[in-house]
């Protein structure tokens, strides 16, 4: 149906599979982690029938021989402990070892049309894939295909498309180096850069922002900085759902007296206190530990404010002490050899009016002030951000305001402090590093044309944003995704769905079934791959891959339970079937890459020889290596040269709106979910069980709307496109927020957040700031 932009589109329409769920809202007590995370655990194997299984593999997940966590990328801690792994983690894992399969004889009792009217738990509940699928239009079904004719259906597409840049090339975060490294070189040697990513929904502010401040898109610290850290800022980033290994550091931290500042519009359950399940004695006495010596809940959009606000006090702490003789805050050292533009960014600050600082960030002065004496005080501080930072309509800027912060002190390559952007899939900079990148390095291509002999594309490809806007106008006809739940994950899904259902082919590489093979092409292909628990056998040799975390260790990842399924290949072996359907002519031996990941490992040397020299003896090592970061050694790849104050003109991270009803809305996990992946209906630490379909208010805001706890409301976004975006069925829940500021879980947000409400210099969509107006629905 064409779209109608005067008209409101509902996701109850067919997004909202969970509305019929009513929530109940119970207060949850305990702390985050402690005999809950445990009991969350043994739950979730219990559920997947796979105790014996499950336990065992647990115990390997995050070791030396084992494999690594398919979830978040935080590093492993020197594999010193009994157990390296976190309830998420395990609710992961234990998704992938399932007894359920999802077989042709499943495929042939539902239609997709039926499937697609499941929700998102039910579709991940229900197991496994085990062979090649390919959908009939003429019956709504999935039937089975081999792997030759599936491979020859996507050579046919892409060999009939009138350019390689109608060919759009997905990647999850959960992909190897090795399948990575194969896939860009595929799609290169095809001729696009094509390359919509995960990272471009994320962290991109993170891959745009820091190179231009301090030369390179990637944190400067390692987990050995946790334990000589003075201080630990945390900004945007919910740790206990996101990525609970960082727990752990924290926990140690809070109990050397380190303090930990959070920014952050919700008070969240592990910011504010948590238990180690690896600490017996916390666990025999169900006693818990303290996090944060500092909450501020800064108002959605108020963050710039905030950091101004830090950073304001600092200077003028300098300036006073400067009068009076006394030793200087500020690291003048540090600032006249390693940073440019301290001078006009020192300007800014003294000009920018408390009063404004106040009112955009909702903090108050008296917090600001024992904030900036915590970062003063502190020799070495670290400051840990997520996607509370990056999801915003300037992202990027905020990603450099981090930065200075950090640059007043020295901050930056000296033990034990440094920029820890905390990335969510497991290898999502991996991929990056492995060249999954709409606008590759000059540098790279070079490498890329020596190593294999031929002239890659130079012409910048789409990130997500362009992506799906070339399958509104039409001009992409096939979307291939390696890994993840593509439809799911982006802006504006009514219309993103109807634009794909009009491309010429989709394939799907997964594991498990998801909304992405119901919102398919005109031609469907489903091919099941490997998961990283699973043995991956090539030619009777067993295969290694390897990731890289968020921290820049590189390790390999050994699978250790057989696949259910033989129909099932590898990552590698997929992406190497496809190119050679594809490109018989190429001159690349791509049965040779998928008999032997080391041989992929040589070549990733060869393009890379001064990150990557030595790789195959390298990842012998336990643990892994860690990559090369200069900053780390105050040397600074810069325009400059030098590390750069980055000005930012005024406090509004996100264009102010005038409706005076507005409220941001930021989009959220719940604790029972990672990313698209819905575990269970519950988010225990918030008080939510049984539904999904809530939004978290400050009480003072549900006031002056008339809204009363668990009644139900509608959320429209303000847009200035000439296009009504509703989602109805939402229950209020009352929840220490910021004024002004909402919460509500995605995806079922998604269709609120129009295509075009992204950072301009990353393309990241602004997820975490959407501009609202609630109503109750009886109104």
């Amino acid at each position: 149906m064409p779209e109608q932009p005067s008209s409101p589109w509902t996701a109850t329409d067919n997004i909202d599979h969970e509305s019929k769920n009513v929530p109940n809202f119970v207060p949850y007590n305990p702390p985050a982690g402690g005999w809950g995370a445990l009991h969350a655990t043994a739950k979730a194997l219990r559920e997947q029938s796979i105790v014996t299984k499950g336990a065992s593999a647990l115990l390997a997940m995050n070791h030396p021989k084992g494999f690594d966590c398919p979830g978040c990328a935080w590093p492993d801690a020197r594999h010193a402990g009994s157990f390296e792994l976190c309830e998420n983690g395990a609710k992961a894992v234990s998704f992938e070892l399932t007894k359920r399969r999802v077989t042709r004889d499943f495929f042939a009792a539902h239609t997709v049309s039926e499937l697609n009217q499941q929700s998102d738990y039910w579709l991940e509940e229900q197991g496994r894939l085990t062979e090649p699928m390919r959908y009939e239009p003429q019956t709504d079904h999935y039937v089975p295909v081999s792997w030759d004719d599936a491979f020859t259906l996507i050579a046919h597409h892409l060999t009939a498309l009138d350019d390689p840049g109608e060919a759009e090339f997905y990647t999850s975060g959960r992909t190897s180096n090795e399948a990575a490294f194969m896939y860009q070189l595929f799609v290169r040697r095809f001729g696009t850069n094509n390359f919509p990513d995960c990272s471009n929904m994320c962290h991109e502010p993170t891959s745009v922002g820091l190179p231009e401040s301090i030369g390179i898109g990637k944190g400067t610290v390692i987990l050995d900085d946790f334990a000589q850290t003075e201080a630990i800022f945390i900004i945007g980033q919910n740790p206990g759902t996101n990525s609970p290994r960082m727990l752990t550091e924290l926990h140690r931290a809070s109990r050397a007296h380190v303090p930990i500042v959070v920014f952050n519009p919700l008070r969240e359950r592990a910011l504010e206190r948590f238990a180690a399940p690896q600490d017996p004695l916390e666990m025999a006495t169900f006693g818990e530990t303290k996090i944060a010596s500092e909450f501020c809940q800064v108002r959605i959009a108020g963050d710039i404010a905030a950091l101004k606000g830090v950073m304001k006090l600092v200077l003028e702490a300098h300036d006073e002490a400067m009068r009076r003789g006394a030793e200087p805050v500020l690291d003048l050292g540090f600032i006249a050899e390693h940073t440019h533009g301290f001078d006009a960014f020192a300007a800014d600050l003294r000009a920018t009016g408390w009063d404004d600082i106040l009112r955009v960030s909702g903090l108050p002065f008296d917090q600001l002030e024992r904030v900036a004496r915590v970062y003063m005080k502190a020799r070495s501080v670290i400051v840990v951000y997520g996607m509370g930072i990056t999801q915003h309509r300037l992202g990027t800027e905020n990603v450099h305001q981090i930065v200075n912060l950090l640059l007043l002190r020295g901050n930056i390559g000296r033990p034990g402090a440094g920029v820890c952007p905390v990335r969510g899939h497991s290898n999502v900079q991996g991929d990056r590093t492995m060249g999954i990148d709409e606008k590759p390095r000059p540098e790279f291509l070079d490498q890329l044309k020596k190593a294999f002999n031929f002239d890659p594309p130079r012409a910048h490809g789409h990130n997500v944003v362009k992506a799906v806007n070339a399958m509104i106008e039409g001009r992409a006809k096939v979307f291939i995704g390696l890994g993840g739940n593509f439809i799911r994950a982006v802006p504006d899904s009514g219309v993103a769905e109807r634009a794909m259902r009009n491309l010429r082919l989709t394939v799907a590489i997964s594991t498990k079934l998801n909304r992405g093979h119901l919102v398919h092409g005109k031609e469907a292909l489903i091919l099941p791959c490997l998961a990283r628990s699973d043995i991956d056998m090539q030619g009777g040799v067993e295969q290694a891959v390897t990731v890289e975390d968020s921290m820049s260790m590189v390790h390999a990842s050994y699978g250790l339970v057989e696949p259910p399924g033989a129909d099932l290949r590898s990552e590698v072996a997929i992406v190497c079937g496809m190119a050679k359907a594809t490109l018989p002519a190429s001159g690349i031996d791509w049965d040779g890459f998928a008999a032997d990941y080391s041989r992929i490992r040589h070549k990733i040397e060869e393009v890379f020889p001064e990150l990557f020299a030595n790789f195959n003896q390298r990842i012998e090592k336990p643990g892994g290596f860690h990559l090369y970061i200069p900053p780390r050694e105050r040397i600074w790849n810069t325009s400059t040269r030098r590390a750069n104050f980055i000005l930012f003109p005024g406090l509004d991270e996100d264009p102010p709106v005038s409706d005076p009803a507005m409220l941001r809305l930021a989009t959220l996990r719940s604790h029972d979910q990672y990313n698209s992946t819905i575990y269970s209906l519950d988010d225990r630490y918030r008080g939510v069980f049984g539904g999904r379909m809530v939004v978290f208010m400050n009480e003072a805001d549900m006031r002056e709307r008339g809204i009363a706890e668990g009644e139900q409301v509608a959320i429209e976004a303000l847009a200035d496109d000439g296009r009504r975006r509703v989602v109805a069925g939402f229950w209020a829940k009352p929840h220490s927020i910021a004024r002004g500021s909402i919460g509500a879980y995605y995806p079922e947000t998604n269709p609120l957040l129009p295509l075009a409400h992204h950072d301009p210099k990353s393309g990241t969509p602004a997820a975490k700031s959407i501009p609202v107006i609630v109503r109750r629905q009886s109104a």
